[in-house]
């Protein structure tokens, strides 16, 4: 059975398999049949044929005045936004409320996020959005926590057979995010206006970035909660992490001094936290201390005093408030889960089988990464880079228009990295000899890598599960050559090829009705 959660919008849903799959190809062919159990599941319990489950990044009207929310309710006094009534969209779990008014109470004032809108032939020029003040021009006003945590997404979470193959995994998959956000970008309107961007990331950093102006002083606190991550975890992946990584000095002391179980203060909050490691070497000491430059969001006075060795519910507090690219996870007290690395740049797709494909892709190249890679980083990508990478890939049709850096090494081992810019493409599909700008073997890319990888399973009774494997690989393939829009490029070719739609950049509500029925008929 599923397992189904609450999250951040009381309009969504969290699913999750109710077991782990296997590590057999056979497992992941079931992955979109799983997918839709959960879709009819909701349904079934939800029984309202006005309501259905949709896979949508962002609702496309979010902040319209219009009956978005069963009872309806319409801004009062004590709202903040000017376009959302809070406590209306976010979750009637409190941790969630708690969260967005931590963020709010810690910088002193609600997000301000000017979003660039799309210049249609009919946009006005300057662009005024009317929802507010007419000195404000060219952008898209918005200002409530929830128009970042509301937005969904599609997350991986793979285990690892023990901590330094997880290590290795992690720091293989970072160059790897910001190519996966691209290929997903699936939210090109918000609040009723076609944006010039396409994926949600910048508009949820900006939405639960809590610093404080000191904070943000003196690159004290460098970056949002939600961001890339800063640093590798592999001895050999050091020498990508080219950009300064800020850490708690007393929380690495305690991790770099301390062996066996390890206790944590949070924040400049006095609760306790235990680790079980056996050690911790100088970058995971880093890693972790890093965590602690910030505060907890929720604290729940009752659940204070924990026996830390049966519970890691106050590491979690901060753990699972700082929301980057990726996350390292730890094994759980009392329980036979080992340490596990979530991918969390891609943005949910409308259809079970997109998702699937995009899951399925993860998974194989994870593994591939791992056989192939020798125990080390394979394309690694200094942190400067990727940082570049994951602004490019937040550009309109970035997976068509744009190029990425990436490492073309055929001997990266040897320290000869070799960067270039690079089409999707290229990265994905692979790049001849011939084509590189350095002398060497051929870029083989992540979809050849992939292929090599099953290549080696090399098992006769598998002939069939490969065909049906290269279906989904086949999609993402598609994507990255451009045969295939992304899910935001094809949103906004709807739009803009709808009878109604007056090409002003507005997403009026019978376009986005009938957006919302094709959305349901895929």
């Amino acid at each position: 059975m599923p397992s189904f959660q609450s999250e951040y919008g009381r309009y969504m849903i969290e699913s999750t398999p109710g077991i782990p799959y296997g590590d057999v190809i056979s497992d992941l062919l079931i992955v979109e049949e799983n997918m839709r159990q959960r879709r009819t599941l909701i349904n079934q319990l939800v029984n309202k044929p006005t309501h259905v489950p949709m896979t949508l990044t962002v609702y496309p009207r979010v902040g319209v005045p219009d009956v978005f929310t069963e009872p309806h309710r319409v801004r009062t006094t004590e709202d903040t936004s000017l376009f959302l009534p809070e406590e209306a969209v976010t979750s009637t779990d409190p941790k969630y409320t708690k969260i967005a008014q931590g963020i709010d109470a810690r910088r002193g004032h609600k997000p301000i996020i000017n979003l660039p809108v799309f210049r249609d032939t009919n946009t006005p020029q300057p662009f005024r959005d009317p929802t507010i003040p007419p000195e404000s021009t060219d952008h898209i006003l918005l200002d409530a926590v929830s128009f970042g945590p509301g937005c969904c997404c599609l997350q991986v979470t793979m285990q690892a057979a023990d901590i330094e193959q997880a290590r290795t995994l992690y720091d293989s998959l970072i160059p790897i995010t910001p190519i996966m956000l691209a290929l997903t970008a699936a939210s090109p309107a918000y609040k009723g206006f076609l944006s010039d961007v396409d994926c949600r990331w910048e508009l949820l950093s900006k939405c639960v970035d809590d610093r404080t102006k000191e904070e943000q002083k003196d690159y004290r606190i460098p970056d949002s909660r939600w961001s890339h991550v800063r640093w590798y975890l592999t001895e050999e992946g050091q020498k990508y992490s080219d950009v300064k990584l800020v850490y708690d000095e007393p929380a690495y002391e305690r991790l770099a001094e301390a062996g066996g179980c390890l206790r944590l203060a949070i924040g400049r909050h006095d609760i306790l936290n235990a680790l079980s490691f056996e050690g911790m070497d100088d970058i995971l000491a880093k890693h972790f201390a890093n965590l602690y430059i910030r505060e907890p969001l929720v604290v729940y006075p009752d659940r204070m005093e924990q026996d830390d060795k049966q519970s890691n519910e106050h590491f979690e507090s901060i753990q699972s408030s700082v929301w980057q690219t990726l996350r390292f996870k730890p094994p759980q007290p009392n329980c036979d889960m080992g340490w596990r690395v979530e991918f969390r740049s891609m943005e949910v797709q409308l259809t079970d089988f997109e998702n699937a494909a995009f899951a399925i892709f993860i998974v194989l190249l994870s593994r591939a990464l791992l056989k192939f890679g020798g125990g080390r980083t394979r394309w690694g990508l200094p942190i400067s880079m990727v940082e570049e990478n994951m602004r490019r890939a937040q550009e309109r049709d970035a997976a068509r228009s744009q190029k990425f850096l990436f490492n073309t090494s055929a001997a990266p081992e040897l320290g000869r990295d070799t960067y270039e810019e690079m089409t999707m493409d290229e990265i994905v599909n692979g790049k001849t000899a011939n084509a590189l700008h350095h002398q060497g073997a051929e870029f083989e890319g992540l979809m050849g890598l992939i292929r090599r990888y099953l290549d080696s399973l090399g098992a006769e009774d598998q002939v069939t599960e490969r065909r049906e494997v290269e279906v989904y690989l086949d999609l993402v393939s598609k994507r990255a050559k451009g045969s295939l829009k992304t899910t935001a490029t094809w949103i906004r070719d709807f739009v803009r090829s709808h009878s109604q739609y007056k090409h002003d950049s507005v997403i009026s509500r019978e376009v986005n009705y009938d957006l919302l029925r094709m959305f349901n008929s895929m």
